[in-house]
C-alpha cells in the first residue's frame, strides 16, 4: 500500500490527520469555537503557502541574472 503512495501525499495526510486530532482535542477540553477556528487556520495556512510557492516559476539562476546585466546593444 505504501509503495503506491507518494511521499508528498503521505506527509500531507499525516499533517491533516494531526490537525484534525488537535482540533478535536481542543473541542473536547472545552475550548471556545474561535480558538478551534484559529487552530484550524494556523494549521491550514502554512501548507497552503508551500503549495502556492511550489507551483510558482523557479527563481532565475545567478548566470541568468548576470547575463541580463551584462547584455549590451540589446543582445
Amino acid at each position: 500500500m505504501l509503495n503506491r503512495v507518494s511521499r508528498t501525499w503521505l506527509l500531507g495526510g499525516i499533517w491533516f490527520a494531526t490537525l484534525a486530532l488537535i482540533i478535536a482535542w481542543s473541542v473536547a477540553v472545552g475550548a471556545s469555537l474561535s480558538t478551534s477556528a484559529l487552530l484550524l487556520v494556523m494549521g491550514v495556512v502554512p501548507p497552503g503557502i508551500v503549495v502556492i510557492l511550489g507551483f510558482s516559476a523557479p527563481p532565475p539562476t545567478l548566470a541568468e541574472r548576470l547575463h541580463s546585466v551584462n547584455a549590451k546593444d540589446g543582445r
